[in-house]
C-alpha cells in the first residue's frame, strides 16, 4: 500500500475511533482572537471539553509553550513561530490555515492614500506605532515594509526602523497605554501615534470602536503577504478533529468572516 494511503487511513481511524472523553487547549495569536473564538464556539466536541483558550504575541505564545505550557493546538500569526515548534519533532504537523494582508491605520487628517503612504511614514512629523518584531509576528512583518521601502526611497529603511515607536506586542515591557482598552485602541487614545500597520481583518474591528480613524491597504509596492500557520503539538483525537475542523469549508468560511483569507475553500460552482 503507499505511503500516502497508509497515511490518510492512519488518521481517518483516530478521527473515527471512539476515545475517553478529551480536553483541547488551543492557544493562539492575539489577532485571530475573535476567529478562534468563534471557530471553538462552533467546533463539534462530541463528548470532548473545550478549555479556554489563551492569546497573545505569537512569538510570546511559542516561548511559553517551549517553556512547558500544556496545550494540544498552537495557532499563529506566521509560519515562523509553528516551524520552530516543529522543529526537532516530526510528529507535530504545521499547517497553513489562511491568510491575512497589511493595512495603514491612521488619524483621518493625515489624509493617507496609496500614493502618498511612503511619504507620509518618512514625514518627521509623523508618528509611527509598530508592533514587537521577534515577540510579534506583526512587527516582523512592519519591518519586511520598511525593507521594501528602500528600493522605492534609498534611506527609508533606517529612517522608518528609527522612526517606528514599539509600542505593542512585547509582553510586560509594552503594557497597554489605557486601562480597560486594546493596544491599539490606546495608542490613539493616549495620543500616542499617528498611523500604525495592522493586519486588514482587524480595521473593521477599531473602526467600529474608533470611526474617526482612516485605513487603506498596502499598495503593491511595499506589500507582504502575513501567512497564518497552526501546529499540532499535541495529537490525541480531539485536536486532530479541530484542525481538520478549521481545514473544512465550515472552518474556513467562519475565517472568511473574520477578515482572513481561506487556503482550502472555494467558491460555489455557478449554476
Amino acid at each position: 500500500m503507499p505511503r500516502n494511503m497508509t497515511g490518510l487511513l492512519a488518521i481517518v481511524l483516530i478521527l473515527s475511533t471512539p476515545a475517553r472523553a478529551d480536553t483541547l487547549k488551543v492557544m493562539a495569536a492575539g489577532s485571530l482572537r475573535a476567529a478562534v473564538t468563534d471557530l471553538l464556539h462552533r467546533f463539534p466536541i462530541q463528548s470532548d471539553t473545550v478549555d479556554t483558550p489563551e492569546f497573545g504575541a505569537s512569538g510570546l505564545m511559542r516561548q511559553k509553550i517551549e517553556n512547558g505550557a500544556a496545550v494540544d493546538v498552537f495557532a499563529s500569526a506566521d509560519m515562523e513561530q509553528p516551524r520552530q515548534l516543529a522543529a526537532g519533532h516530526p510528529e507535530r504537523l504545521v499547517i497553513l490555515f489562511a491568510r491575512n494582508s497589511l493595512c495603514a491605520l491612521a488619524r483621518s487628517n493625515l489624509g493617507l492614500d496609496q500614493t502618498n503612504l511612503l511619504d507620509k511614514l518618512l514625514d518627521p512629523s509623523v508618528r509611527i506605532a509598530a508592533s514587537t518584531p521577534g515577540s510579534d509576528p506583526l512587527g516582523t512583518y512592519s519591518w519586511q515594509v520598511f525593507a521594501r521601502a528602500e528600493a522605492l526611497k534609498p534611506g527609508s529603511r533606517a529612517t522608518l526602523e528609527a522612526k517606528a515607536k514599539k509600542l505593542v506586542g512585547g509582553g510586560e515591557k509594552t503594557p497597554p497605554l489605557v486601562h480597560g482598552k486594546g493596544a491599539v485602541e490606546g495608542i490613539f487614545q493616549s495620543d500616542a501615534a499617528d498611523v500604525m500597520l495592522i493586519y486588514c481583518s482587524a480595521v473593521p474591528t477599531l473602526q467600529k470602536e474608533m470611526p474617526s480613524l482612516a485605513s487603506i491597504k498596502l499598495p503593491p509596492a511595499l506589500t507582504v503577504d502575513p501567512a497564518d500557520g497552526m501546529v499540532i503539538v499535541n495529537d490525541k483525537p480531539v485536536a486532530l478533529r479541530f484542525v481538520a475542523f478549521v481545514m473544512s469549508e465550515q472552518g474556513q468560511d467562519i475565517l472568511r468572516s473574520h477578515g482572513f483569507e481561506p487556503v482550502a475553500s472555494v467558491a460555489p460552482a455557478r449554476p
